[in-house]
């Protein structure tokens, strides 16, 4: 995540360190793994023998590049690793709306969100609302619109446990308990005077990179809660 930016991520040199049925697992890389409602990064890799696409890339205690099949590939190999671009540049894009959607929806109605599934084409966001009757979907896109249209910087932070848990505008930090004390710095994705949380995405560096955000559906989801759909024009 320091490596490659969020779009247009170059390709990549590394060795295989194992191979586990049809999954590969290198030395380095600089994939994004499926988590946290962003979906992983799928690609090319090849070496002087063969080329394949891989799968969606998968998180674990190593990180799993899927293939339909590994013949061809031997632990050792020097592989290059192509990152599907468009893929990546779609799911960035709506990562980083998804942040201003939440962010605003807290500001607005004082909803908490509880759950996202990002995809290329459309995202959906769970919120949970003290009262969600006083919500009003124009209002929430009209102001995400008015973010993006402003060019905020997108910073990217290492701040530690600390610094996280007690800074007063700090947004989501009810997971870090489940996060090992191990792990001293986390990093922390702040979208300038809109947002500012722990996050492991990909995110673009301006708001200006993003395209508009439609609302396409809203539906109840029980109690409180509501479930929102949206749609960009991706770059």
């Amino acid at each position: 995540m320091t490596q490659h930016p969020g779009t247009d991520p170059p390709s990549f040199t590394t060795t295989i360190k194992n191979i586990v049925d049809n999954n590969l697992f290198l030395k380095d890389t600089f994939c994004f793994p499926r988590g946290g409602g962003q979906p992983g990064d799928t690609g090319i890799i090849s070496n002087s023998k063969v080329k394949r696409d891989f799968l969606e890339t998968l998180p674990g205690e190593q990180i799993s590049h899927p293939l339909s099949t590994a013949e061809g590939f031997s632990i050792g190999d020097t592989v290059d690793c192509q990152i599907d671009q468009i893929r990546r540049n779609k799911n960035t894009t709506m990562h980083t709306v998804q942040h201003i959607v939440s962010a605003l929806a807290n500001d607005l109605f004082h909803a908490e969100t509880v759950g996202n599934q990002i995809s290329e084409e459309y995202t959906r966001i769970d919120l949970l609302f003290p009262d969600r009757d006083k919500f009003i979907a124009s209002d929430l896109e009209q102001s995400v619109n008015d973010v993006i249209n402003s060019q905020k910087e997108v910073r990217i932070h290492n701040w530690d446990r600390e610094k996280i848990l007690s800074h007063e505008q700090m947004r989501h930090t009810k997971f870090m308990d489940r996060i090992p004390a191990s792990i001293t710095e986390l990093r922390v994705v702040e979208i300038s005077d809109i947002d500012l949380c722990p996050c492991g995405g990909t995110h673009v560096d301006n708001t200006s990179k993003l395209n508009h955000m439609n609302i396409t559906n809203v539906k109840s989801k029980g109690s409180g809660k509501l479930r929102l759909s949206y749609n960009l024009n991706n770059r």
